[in-house]
């Protein structure tokens, strides 16, 4: 979420530590930061809000709570210092919730309201963190939302229908097959398990609860009457309707976290106070619907736990200092504390919620390290990983590479209830197809990758009949250099490590055999003997569009360096080679020919002929002004 320094200010009365150094408070007591830039003379951090704390801290407030807390500054002007009065109380509007996937509804009507631009400082602050102004209306809403944490919506109150000059909103499930175009201009489909709000008075969608407004609603500049929405959606609901209907929005993204049905409240108040203070108007009264209200219980805590947890030495004034940070409220009693934290932070029920909260509050690297005590009984080695890291390193030292494929095929015996792909619904029952597969592909792509022979293994799960094993494929394309085949390497790895081999099943250029009982059968080790591989080899990716190979030869004189012309080559080729190489050197008269291999390849489009063409005379013509002579 995108935070802006100047918007934190506005909640502390002393002045705020620079943006880095609250970058750098946040990323080591709560969360990494992972931007600042400056923005409109502003400096706006992009905060990696973790999903275990999206219910309190996808706010400015929640933001600047944490930093009250870490930095032990006072938060001087907290929207949730006082309790919201919900007053007056109106007859004009009447909610009717019909579902459980809503904890909360209220309603707020305001009259007279002028729909206009919105003030310059309202405009910059939201502009800051990437959003858009709207009107005064909306641009309000969505200030709050951002300065709270909760999701607020307007409706014009002269599109809806009275009935004995009454309005009537109802939270209801969808039917099947019911439309509402929303705020985007989209027209969307509805099912039974998505959440909308209605028109009760004619029984029309006016908004997909949580997540979007609809058009039969919208706020203009010709609106004079309101009703605002503040309430509290089940997270999980909001998150299907969402995905289903690929409409993700900043409002769904506070619901899906989970939000306390309390927040609802402090919510409307702000919004209400601040449209009247933008748009004029004055309030007729709310409605606030909530029939289970939340309780919440104390979490007990004590000193004893929290250090022999953290294996330090707290004092009880330090503990009681965290907790007076963090705004929670607690008594003591015989180094035992009773904590009742504030509504917003769901995150908390254990005690170990309260000990990790102590401990990044102190600051983890205050916490003295503790060494394990020694371990009474000697760690027995995994005979799978023990043999399965010896094979590995076997075949690594003869220039294998090892693959991953998928363990999903488009045939088989044994299905998958939640598939990954539509085309492939099976587990796989062999590596063999998948190793052949392999097999084809680094051979198309010999030249480009300068291989001589293509040398893979794989080591991974099948699953025959009903049953899981693990088994090891071997496959080899021999080239100039390396003649074996892949039984050949199967029986050189059975007599290197000392391991009887099952029956193996493939061919000449593949293998596999069942790797699991091969390692029942081998002696269990007694210590774990590891054998490092040293290699310069690099991964480099490859583009997916063709490559062109081209070939050169030229004479040189015994004194030139080969490593000269290749410097030479490379300069006038340009970027669009990728790989050069000498196939072939011989001596003749006193003379050294040179062949080269030239592979040309863009990752941004298929390259013509004509523009290796061009290269290459450039080449040619480089060479002979350096007097080399091209066969």
């Amino acid at each position: 979420m995108k935070i802006s320094h100047y918007w934190l200010q506005k909640f502390f009365d002393i002045e705020l530590p620079s943006a880095e150094k609250l970058q750098e408070a946040l990323t080591f007591h709560v969360f990494e930061v992972e931007s600042l830039q400056k923005v409109l003379g502003d400096h706006v951090l992009e905060v990696k809000i973790t999903p275990n704390r999206g219910h309190d801290c996808l706010s400015h407030r929640g933001i600047a709570k944490e930093i009250s807390a870490i930095l032990n500054i006072p938060l001087i002007h907290d929207p949730f210092a006082h309790e919201p009065r919900l007053e007056p109380v109106t007859d004009v509007i009447s909610v009717s919730i019909h579902t459980d996937t809503c904890s909360r509804y209220i309603a707020g009507y305001i009259k007279g309201v002028k729909v206009g631009p919105s003030s310059q400082w309202l405009k910059e602050r939201l502009e800051a963190i990437g959003q858009r102004s709207i009107n005064n209306v909306v641009d309000a809403m969505n200030f709050v939302m951002f300065n709270t944490g909760q999701p607020l919506h307007a409706f014009d109150a002269g599109k809806l229908i009275q009935k004995n000059g009454k309005y009537a909103i109802a939270v209801r499930s969808a039917r099947s097959g019911e439309q509402m175009q929303a705020l985007d201009g989209m027209k969307y489909e509805l099912t039974s398990s998505m959440l909308i709000i209605a028109d009760q008075n004619d029984d029309e969608p006016i908004g997909v609860a949580g997540i979007k407004g609809g058009m039969p609603a919208a706020i203009t500049e010709a609106t004079k009457n309101i009703i605002i929405e503040s309430a509290n959606f089940d997270g999980a609901s909001v998150r299907r309707t969402a995905a289903a209907l690929k409409l993700r929005t900043d409002a769904s993204t506070r619901f899906e976290q989970v939000i306390s049905p309390e927040l609802a409240a402090y919510g409307i108040q702000a919004a209400v106070d601040m449209i009247v203070q933008l748009a004029g108007g004055e309030i007729v009264g709310f409605v606030d619907v909530y029939p289970h209200p939340k309780k919440y219980a104390p979490v007990t805590i004590s000193l004893a736990e929290t250090n022999k947890i953290l294996g330090g030495e707290l004092s009880q004034d330090a503990v009681a200092g965290v907790f007076t940070r963090l705004g929670f409220l607690f008594t003591e009693n015989h180094q035992t504390f009773a904590v009742t934290v504030p509504f917003e932070r769901l995150d908390i029920s254990l005690p170990e919620d309260l000990t990790e909260e102590i401990a990044r509050i102190v600051g983890y690297e205050k916490i003295p390290t503790v060494n394990l005590p020694p371990s009474g009984k000697t760690p027995e080695i995994n005979k799978n990983f023990y043999w399965s890291e010896r094979i590995r390193e076997f075949l690594i030292s003869r220039g294998f590479s090892e693959i991953y494929t998928s363990l999903f095929t488009a045939q088989g015996v044994r299905a998958v209830l939640n598939k990954v792909e539509s085309s492939t619904p099976y587990l796989r029952q062999s590596l063999l197809p998948a190793m052949q597969e392999a097999l084809r592909k680094n051979e198309r792509n010999k030249e480009l990758l300068g291989l001589d022979g293509v040398l893979l293994f794989e080591i991974g799960a099948v699953f025959p009949q009903n049953e899981e094993k693990i088994f090891l494929a071997i496959g080899a394309l021999p080239g100039k250099s390396f003649k074996k085949t892949a039984p050949d390497i199967l029986k050189e790895l059975s007599i290197t490590l000392s391991l009887p081999l099952p029956e193996a099943t493939g061919g000449e250029e593949s293998v596999e055999i069942d790797l699991e009982n091969l390692i029942i059968s081998s002696p269990t080790p007694t210590l774990y003997e590891h054998f490092p591989l040293s290699s310069d080899k690099q991964y480099h990716p490859f583009s997916k569009y063709p490559y062109i190979v081209r070939d050169i030869a030229l004479w040189v004189s015994q004194e030139s360096e080969e490593e000269e012309v290749r410097t030479l080559i490379s300069a006038e080729a340009g970027s669009l080679l990728v790989r050069l190489d000498v196939f072939d050197r011989f001596e003749k008269e006193g003379k050294v020919s040179l062949a080269f291999r030239l592979i040309f390849q863009s990752f941004e489009r298929t390259l013509t002929e004509v523009e290796v063409h061009t290269v290459m005379e450039k080449i040619a013509a480089a060479l002979y002004k350096r007097g080399l002579v091209v066969r």
